[in-house]
């Protein structure tokens, strides 16, 4: 009958091994567990920090060329409100004549001045003035057609006429020239 005693002695130690290691098992899984848990955590937060940090970036870029946008073209408007101050000016000088220029040359002189500064304003500010001449072709990025006339000698889509001179701002068109252009067909 001994036997049967060291029997349930054994059983009962290897019982308490087995729970005593089943307990390990459960502590280490839990831990595993949570370290996989904060490590889809940490991930997580990873990859928040790395989309706010771009986000972060393209803001800045944008801010950045909004800036040296508003630099280049900001005074757009007031550059586009002076151009018929412009022609107003170069339509003054053409419409002298010789006998005007000898009675007022004082005047004519002042208009010349103040066209000359307002050319070199034009140019400190990146503005350009666009002066097409008779014969070159039509380019409809630069120019405006207003009008289209058959003319004997000249081919379609050259500029016959230049009734009022373009311009650009740095990169970008603030007024087409305005020009006629030939319609006669190639023959």
């Amino acid at each position: 009958m001994a036997e049967p005693k060291d029997e349930d002695f054994l059983d009962n130690i290897a019982m308490a091994e087995a729970e005593e290691l089943a307990e390990e098992i459960a502590e280490f899984s839990d831990e595993a567990l949570e370290l996989d848990e904060l490590r889809a955590e940490r991930d997580d937060y990873k990859d928040k920090f790395m989309r706010a940090l771009a986000d972060a970036e393209n803001a800045r870029k944008r801010g950045d060329k909004a800036r040296r946008d508003a630099e280049q073209y900001g005074g757009s408007k007031l550059a586009r409100d002076m151009l018929p101050v412009y022609d107003n000016m170069k339509r003054a000088l053409e419409a002298a004549t010789d006998e005007q220029k000898e009675v007022a040359a004082g005047l004519l002189e002042g208009i010349e001045l103040t066209m000359r500064a307002l050319k070199d304003v034009f140019q400190k500010h990146g503005i350009e003035v666009i002066t097409p001449e008779v014969g070159d072709r039509f380019d409809p990025n630069v120019h405006e057609a207003m009008f289209e006339a058959p003319v004997p000698g000249t081919k379609a889509g050259d500029i016959i006429q230049v009734s009022a001179e373009g311009f650009m701002l740095h990169d970008r068109l603030l007024r087409p020239a305005q020009v006629g252009v030939s319609s006669t067909p190639a023959s």
